[in-house]
């Protein structure tokens, strides 16, 4: 697997990688819901934490931990998505660490990005793409299962999120022999909006 960072759009949204011109927008659509960084975020991104966790993705995306994009809808970023933990011997990555503006929720953007995203990791390589739901997040994890990604069990007591919450995680996967199936739902799906 040979995942790089790139360009990517549809006609929903365009992926471009994180970089210093999306900061301003992407903190002003991290501060627009304040809810989410204190409840079920594992790190925040809330006004008073933004530059550390700018700085933490950032060093991540250079030491290849991550690889971030900035979410555009009408050249406007309005939130992001990464692959996380790219593990090419073993052809697998995981899609997180998705925020969207909360005006951008319940319709074409998500499942537009991960349409993109998710092509990216096979069309690279992927033998299987994973998505990690904190298990209080709801919301989340039925967009997950709306995507047509597979609900494999849930990790407890999996980590430590930045309010000293323990965290229950949910994995969903999708595989490569999968994504035929998956790709033409969601394209099924994106004719609607």
């Amino acid at each position: 697997m040979q995942l790089e960072a790139r360009n990517s759009h549809n006609r929903h949204v365009r992926l471009e990688p994180l970089a210093e011109h999306h900061r301003a927008e992407l903190q002003a659509a991290c501060a627009a819901d304040l809810s989410v960084w204190r409840d079920l975020y594992p790190h925040s991104m809330a006004p008073e934490h933004f530059d550390a966790g700018w700085d933490r993705m950032m060093a991540q995306a250079v030491d290849g931990s991550w690889i971030p994009h900035a979410v555009l809808v009408e050249g406007r970023c309005i939130g992001m998505t990464s692959y996380i933990s790219p593990d090419g011997a073993n052809a697998t990555v995981e899609i997180g660490g998705t925020y969207y503006h909360p005006d951008q929720r319940g319709g074409p953007v998500n499942p537009a990005a991960k349409r993109l995203m998710l092509e990216h990791a096979f069309e690279s390589g992927a033998r299987r793409v994973q998505l990690n739901v904190d298990a209080i997040n709801l919301r989340s994890r039925a967009a997950v299962l709306k995507l047509g990604a597979v609900q494999e069990g849930i990790l407890r007591h999996h980590r430590v999120v930045w309010t000293g919450r323990i965290r229950d995680t949910v994995v969903f996967s999708i595989l490569a022999a999968e994504w035929p199936a998956v790709r033409a739902r969601l394209d099924a799906r994106l004719e609607g909006y």
